[in-house]
């Protein structure tokens, strides 16, 4: 049977919450042994919401094929036991503040010596230097201040309240993605070279990096944009709303007055997305919905002429009544047939059962030690060679405790008495 890429590399975690434990579960379901490490009451995600005693299911999703090591780090002991690890360690991935590993010892310059080619990533909120890099963050704070809570757009209608990314924390995740690809990387050099490195990354370099166009700034083709922001800093100075900023900063947000191509639509039973980003699907777009209607391909088209504009808004109003008269399923065959890329609006619960999931192998069945049979979503990946695999669910707290210290070279007295002491539990 064949095994996974990172079969024979050993990675210690200390994370917590999603980024963290997201990428060091990629890397186990690459085929790398991945110590958890815990303190004794366990991680902030595996207590929060908690189904049965000590297990989360929010933590059972995101650290599967580990092993659970507790060590209360407060302690030299337990620093202690880091530092006779670390030889027979690949990998450190840690996301403390920049001030936090140093206090426990647990830092890239301590844990070198130890071993000289280890690979030590850092991850934090907002990256190691400047006025921010000791404070605390979470996705939400990443979303705020790299703009992507902006770009998003929206608001409370009522009360001007902006609104969040609430459906997926899009910086956590994507920067677990990061380090998993950075630690890939990074054994590669080893392989080449024998070198370690300190990887480092941050949430919201992520969040930039999701939104590059935005954050570039390219003169020669940023005069609007320009005039734009200069608009909103004078807003912003007069104390201008939210809501005020938001219409200033996205001025062609009537644009979706003209959109047929690009949106979902509500349909008779549901709702239905359709996709057309060029000038040949946008006329398959059109002969699929029956309607001559231009819209954005109108060489007319010009969002801030209010007659236009109030013209568009009737159009578009008259074809999202026609889609409403069919069931999404009606509408998905048309749309099919004409050529239109279109997928109805599901509900991710109902994913777990779906066939083209499925089929892709994009579910699997694990049995967990305490709470018993459950499905997930598979790898990330596929690979025809070394193909990844997730052979075991999240695992209880401080299960693998005795067997880690017991390889370590503690004896039966030794681990009794770092258990009394408050150690492991």
């Amino acid at each position: 049977m064949a095994e996974g890429p990172l079969s024979g590399i050993r990675v210690l975690e200390f994370t917590q919450i999603i980024a963290g434990p997201f990428a060091c579960q990629n890397l186990a379901d690459m085929g790398a042994e991945v110590i958890k490490v815990e303190p004794p009451e366990g991680e902030a995600w595996r207590v929060f919401n908690q189904f049965i005693p000590g297990e989360g299911k929010y933590f059972q999703s995101l650290n599967r094929g580990k092993y659970s090591l507790v060590l209360n780090l407060q302690h030299l002991e337990a620093q202690e036991v880091v530092h006779k690890l670390i030889p027979e360690i690949d990998v450190v991935i840690i996301n403390y503040r920049p001030d936090v590993p140093k206090k426990l010892n647990i830092d890239y310059e301590t844990l070198q010596h130890f071993r000289k080619d280890l690979i030590y990533v850092d991850n934090t909120a907002f990256g190691r230097k400047g006025p921010n890099s000791d404070k605390p963050g979470y996705d939400i704070i990443a979303q705020a201040l790299s703009g992507l809570m902006v770009n998003e757009g929206k608001y409370d209608a009522v009360t001007g309240t902006p609104k969040n990314i609430a459906s997926t924390p899009i910086a956590d995740y994507g920067t677990g993605i990061a380090i998993a690809w950075g630690v890939c990387a990074a054994l590669y050099h080893r392989e080449k070279t024998g070198e370690g490195q300190l990887i480092e990354s941050n949430l919201l370099q992520t969040a930039l990096a999701f939104q590059g166009s935005h954050v570039m700034d390219l003169p020669a083709a940023d005069t609007l944009k320009y005039e734009r922001m200069e608009n909103v800093h004078q807003l912003q100075e007069k104390g201008a709303s939210y809501p005020e900023l938001i219409d200033a900063h996205n001025p062609l947000s009537q644009l979706s007055e003209g959109n047929i191509y690009y949106r979902p639509y509500s349909t008779r039973d549901g709702a239905i997305a359709v996709g057309a980003l060029s000038s040949s699907l946008w006329t398959k777009v059109r002969a699929a919905l029956g309607t001559n209607f231009l819209g954005m391909a109108d060489p007319e088209f010009n969002p801030q002429d209010s007659s236009w504009v109030s013209s568009a808004r009737e159009e578009v109003q008259k074809i999202e009544e026609h889609v409403q008269s069919k069931t999404t399923k009606e509408w998905g065959k048309i749309f099919t047939e004409h050529g239109v890329p279109n997928g109805a609006l599901n509900f991710p619960e109902d994913l777990i059962d779906d066939e083209q999931v499925i089929q892709n192998d994009g579910i699997i069945h694990l049995t967990h030690d305490l709470s018993g049979e459950q499905r997930q979503v598979g790898p990330l990946l596929k690979m025809s060679k070394t193909p990844l695999r997730a052979n075991l669910a999240s695992p209880p707290l401080g299960r693998d405790t005795e067997s880690i210290l017991s390889n370590a070279g503690y004896s039966i007295e030794q681990i009794e008495k770092l258990r009394t002491n408050g150690t492991i539990n």
